[in-house]
């Protein structure tokens, strides 16, 4: 599993930092195999597997369930949880209550916060108690009403020094790694100059230290829509429609299953039953 310092090292030697967002056992090991560096337990999962509209009704509890699953399924690679809404804005106390709880009880090595300098007490006391953090700006689903819809961030130079300030005080908290998601590629090839721990980016071009997607987009696995910045390596929800209709096709043409899906008996203990039944 690698560390914290390799993180670093990675940054420092121009090494690129691959991160996915996994949910649940299946993903998780696949990921792991597949030899990526991270794996990100995301509140995204309130969309893509629960079903809802935005992250915001996730819960401390679905996250603590979904990290214990994706961490039985990558037991030796470095997995971060996002801490869901409204479980560490309130108070540094608060986050620290809510943090421990996703390390102790989901197993994750790092939680992941949204928001700048506005948490960066809360990050602050979470180093303290030594629980790692990686921070994240731009786009943050979370406030995603706030910011009138999922739109590129930082636009502006005034927008682009407020979020190079922000990342600039999460680094001063500790926050061990950024990720930076929907802003443009010159204010992420800035910021990730400008800081000596990693970026992460998503839809914020090539600049950045490392890239994160989810494990359902970069396979073409959830398709209520598909973001301008997600480039799909597989197209796995058609051909599992595909391969379910030629399921349901063949369960009712009576094809499936055929003899060699099937258990038998032996003929004596055939004979047996019949013979009971017979009496």
């Amino acid at each position: 599993m690698k560390t914290l310092v390799d993180f670093r090292r990675s940054k420092e030697a121009g090494e690129k930092i691959v991160m996915v967002t996994a949910y649940d056992y299946p993903s998780a090991r696949l990921a792991e195999e597949a030899g990526v560096d991270m794996i990100l337990v995301g509140d995204s999962l309130g969309m893509v597997v629960l079903g809802y509209d935005s992250t915001v009704p996730v819960t401390m509890a679905d996250m603590i369930h979904h990290t214990r699953a994706a961490r039985r399924g990558a037991k030796d690679t470095f997995v971060v949880s996002d801490m869901p809404f409204m479980t560490y804005q309130i108070s540094p106390a608060q986050a620290l209550e809510n943090a421990a709880r996703l390390v102790q009880e989901g197993g994750c090595e790092a939680v992941k916060l949204e928001g700048g300098a506005e948490i960066a007490e809360q990050v602050r006391s979470l180093v303290r108690a030594g629980i790692p953090v990686c921070g994240h700006v731009g786009l943050t689903p979370q406030s995603v009403t706030a910011l009138s819809g999922y739109k590129v961030q930082a636009r502006t130079a005034e927008a682009a020094r407020k979020l190079l300030d922000d990342t600039l005080a999460l680094e001063e908290a500790g926050a061990f790694m950024i990720v930076l998601e929907c802003i443009p590629v010159q204010v992420a090839d800035l910021v990730t100059r400008r800081l000596a721990i990693p970026t992460i980016g998503i839809g914020a071009g090539a600049a950045c230290d490392g890239q994160v997607l989810v494990f359902h987009d970069a396979l073409g696995l959830f398709e209520r829509f598909v973001p301008k910045f997600v480039r799909q390596f597989e197209t796995l929800g058609v051909k599992a429609k595909a391969g379910l209709a030629q399921y349901a096709q063949e369960v009712r043409d009576g094809s499936f299953p055929a003899p060699e899906h099937s258990f038998s008996m032996r003929d004596e203990e055939l004979r047996r039953i019949y013979g009971h039944s017979a009496e």
